[in-house]
């Protein structure tokens, strides 16, 4: 007791003696104060509460890097519309963009099946590749049921690596296609069976290609190589072995050099063996000045086709200027520019199917040709376009009602130049993605010297289209096509016997075309859909002899994954 008493005061003491060396030191007053020790105290700490927002990533600063416009130097206009044929598809949303594949199925009247399977990989750095396999069959047509039958079917392969800068890609596309020539008269007593007036067409297209990635490198270019392969039921066939070239050399901040080329040697077969060669070149010097732009350049070229008196070797000017009026909302431009526009039997077919056997094909020689326009962003979301083309061309080809078979369709071309005055203009709205309206119409007037009139190639053509998604839910859309009359040539019954037939140019129909859609998701990687195409059920003639079908509708299921 007596040692435990003494260790007591010790301890005091050294406290006391502590305590006033403190206090001497800071000049402060010590307090009467109680301290008490608990050994079995818990500190306890309240329940966090758990954020489950995302984090918020700030978008990018906008850059300042300037942008570079491309001008086209002539513009064929777009023909093709064949509604009875077309299957409006829905653009998928991209709730899982690291897969985007994709399995749909649907069937709808007049027979018809409807597939597709779209599978990629996953985003990755290294490569990517994929496959898109597509399907669309009617049974029975709006004439003669089976006789006007048709089916497409088409295989796409894709594949890219990326070594640093450098991309090396590979496409692989195979098709076939069967149509049957139902444009005969319709009062003949022996209807002709579906077998007898087929058209089968097969393709292949191979391509390999490199381009430049890296976008900050002073040499950019983009280099293909391929072939494409075509042939159809009457033994016709086309081969096209072919190269591409897109490059450009920046010399410094405000100039560059660019050169464009492109190769191509077809070997076509049917009743005759034609060699098609062709090459064109396209140097150019380009030039930034503060808000002006400048491209002075030539384009050269040759191709190996005969027909007609149009020139093998043509050189036009490839100048261009634009102006920005103000920036990112208004770029003004004009150019002077030509060129041949290559024309194939491969890329012919997929505008009109109904070609007849042994027909001539020439490339278009297009020029010299002037266009000015304008791009415009007058409020956020809204892009306005507008352009004005003038332009004289040789071999421009038209489609012409055979005089053989009135149900096929031969290439014809003016023996004299053609001028074209074309006006095109575009109005678009996007919201984000979820709303989208538009509307783009071109007008195109031809002066065709030889020939009666441009034939099967319409004066305006006009698309009014728009999406609404709902709540990511329910996406709809819808398209309203106007096509103008055009003409193709018929034949009048003679009015005495052992008179022959006589040719007349008749009139097709205007094209009025409303198609709407839907896409309501029932589960995450779950929806069904329906197309609805020519709801006003007018079986027009695109095509002079070839109604269109009328009201066709399907309905399918979407599996995303």
């Amino acid at each position: 007791m007596t040692h435990k008493l003494l260790a007591a005061a010790a301890l005091l003491t050294a406290t006391a003696h502590g305590t006033d060396a403190w206090a001497q030191k800071t000049r402060g007053k010590i307090e009467d104060a109680e301290i008490e020790i608990v050994k079995e105290r818990v500190n306890e700490l309240p329940e966090a509460t758990r954020n489950f927002e995302k984090v918020k990533v700030e978008a990018p600063a906008k850059s300042a890097e300037p942008v570079n416009y491309s001008f086209q130097d002539f513009r064929l206009p777009a023909d093709k519309l064949n509604p009875s044929v077309r299957v409006l598809t829905i653009r998928q949303e991209e709730l899982a963009p690291l897969t985007g594949n994709y399995l749909k199925a649907a069937l709808g009247n007049y027979g018809t099946v409807y597939g597709r399977a779209y599978l990629h990989n996953t985003r990755s750095e290294s490569g990517s590749y994929g496959l898109d396999f597509k399907h669309l069959s009617s049974a029975n047509g709006p004439v003669n049921r089976r006789n006007s039958g048709q089916s497409q079917t088409s295989l796409g392969l894709n594949g890219e690596t990326y070594q640093g800068p450098l991309v090396l890609g590979a496409k692989v596309d195979v098709g076939r296609e069967r149509y049957n020539f139902y444009g005969y008269n319709g009062n003949v007593r022996d209807l002709p069976k579906a077998d007898s007036i087929k058209q089968v067409f097969k393709r292949a297209a191979i391509k390999v290609y490199a381009r430049n990635r890296a976008k900050d490198a002073a040499f950019q270019y983009d280099f293909g190589l391929g072939f494409n392969y075509w042939s159809d039921f009457y033994n016709a066939r086309e081969s096209n072995v072919y190269a591409t070239l897109r490059s450009g050399y920046t010399l410094g901040e405000t100039s560059r050099v660019s050169v464009n080329g492109d190769v191509s040697f077809i070997s076509h077969k049917d009743s005759l063996t034609v060699s098609r060669p062709f090459v064109q070149v396209t140097p150019a010097y380009e030039l930034t000045l503060d808000r002006l732009a400048l491209s002075v350049g030539a384009t050269l070229g040759y191709t190996g086709d005969t027909i007609g008196n149009a020139r093998q070797f043509n050189a036009y000017p490839a100048v261009r200027a634009a102006y920005t009026v103000t920036e990112d909302k208004l770029v003004a431009y004009a150019g002077l520019g030509g060129g041949i526009q290559r024309v194939t039997l491969y890329d012919l077919t997929t505008e009109n199917p109904w070609l007849a056997p042994n027909v001539r094909v020439a490339d278009t020689r297009r020029g010299p040709t002037l266009y000015f326009g304008f791009q415009a962003a007058p409020a956020r979301a809204l892009e306005v376009n507008a352009r004005v083309t003038l332009s004289n061309d040789r071999n421009l080809y038209f489609y012409n009602n055979s005089r053989r078979d009135s149900s096929k369709f031969d290439l014809v071309y003016d023996k004299k130049a053609t001028q074209l005055v074309n006006v095109h203009g575009e109005i678009i709205y996007n919201a984000a993605e979820q709303f989208r309206l538009g509307f783009k119409a071109d007008y195109n007037g031809y002066n065709v010297k030889t020939l009666a009139k441009p034939f099967h190639r319409p004066a305006f053509q006009g698309v009014l289209f728009g999406t609404y998604n709902f709540y990511d839910k329910l996406l709809v859309g819808g398209e309203l096509y106007t096509y103008s009359s055009s003409f193709g040539t018929g034949l009048l019954r003679p009015t005495g016997a052992g008179l022959p037939y006589r040719e007349t140019v008749r009139p097709t129909d205007s094209v009025i075309d409303l198609n709407l859609r839907a896409d309501y998701r029932i589960m995450e990687n779950l929806s069904i859909f329906a197309l609805g195409n020519n709801l006003i059920g007018r079986k027009y003639e695109r095509f002079l002899n070839y109604p269109v079908k009328g009201i066709n509708v399907l309905a399918g299921v979407t599996y995303d994954f």
